[in-house]
């Protein structure tokens, strides 16, 4: 069992250039992190990178290595189970590309680890809108992402598509992960959804989100697509209850 230490789950596809540094960046934080990162087979050796960091610090950092490029939903799927498995309490998300700052990584997981929430979101629009280098058609998008998913689930939460959060293991746990078929941007509003309709606590943290500066962006009109489409079906399946 791990309860004493979060694990931080950090999907990766051809991230040779950052992964290193957030790895570091994370283990030298005061609360004592865990990372596994779930790697899709990256060409660029991401995983190598990190199998030869995983020496130097076999207890703390765990490898997930899949056969191809299987979508960032499966990935973080595959690594909740594994983390559930192992028995870690706090399980956070985060990207391995450096739009999220790991020092606010402590921030997120407090309200979790003082009992305050269930699930914490690192926010860019809570307290005002916290984004760094996004064209302003992009910014507009998400934003607008956010309205559209309030007015149609009734959901709260301001920032629908974060991917930087910290679970506790009830949440992941009452969530029938199977279950889960999106794999972009609606992966994250379905899991908030499913949370905040099974009673679960959630809050947001104000976090400042800084564009990659380093690899490609893997948005793309499909993800978007998804997205829309998601909304929709979410709050159908809940007027049914089929959730």
């Amino acid at each position: 069992m791990h309860q004493e230490h979060p694990i931080v789950i950090i999907p990766t596809f051809n991230e040779a250039e950052n992964i290193s540094s957030v790895i570091g960046q994370v283990l030298g934080l005061p609360l004592s992190f865990h990372v596994l990162v779930v790697d899709d087979a990256s060409p660029d050796g991401t995983g190598d990178l990190v199998e030869a960091l995983k020496d130097h610090h076999p207890e703390r950092i765990h490898l997930l290595r899949r056969t191809g490029k299987q979508g960032l939903g499966t990935a973080y799927i595959a690594g909740f189970r594994y983390a559930l498995d192992a028995g870690y309490e706090l399980i956070c998300e985060m990207d391995a590309d450096m739009s999220h700052n790991p020092a606010d990584l402590e921030r997120i997981v407090a309200p979790v680890l003082n009992g305050e929430a269930d699930l914490a979101i690192g926010s860019r629009y809570i307290h005002g809108v916290r984004v760094i280098n996004w064209p302003l058609p992009r910014l507009m998008l998400s934003y607008s992402a956010g309205i559209y998913t309030r007015v149609i689930t009734g959901i709260k939460i301001k920032d629908v598509t974060a991917g930087f959060k910290c679970f506790h293991r009830r949440v992941l746990e009452a969530i029938d992960l199977g279950a889960i078929r999106s794999n972009g941007y609606s992966f994250q509003i379905e899991l908030n959804f499913k949370a905040w309709k099974k009673g679960f606590s959630l809050v947001e943290v104000p976090i400042i989100f800084t564009e990659r500066t380093e690899g490609l962006s893997k948005m793309s009109k499909a993800i978007v697509r998804e997205a829309a489409w998601k909304v929709w079906e979410l709050r159908i399946r809940s007027i049914f209850g089929r959730l």
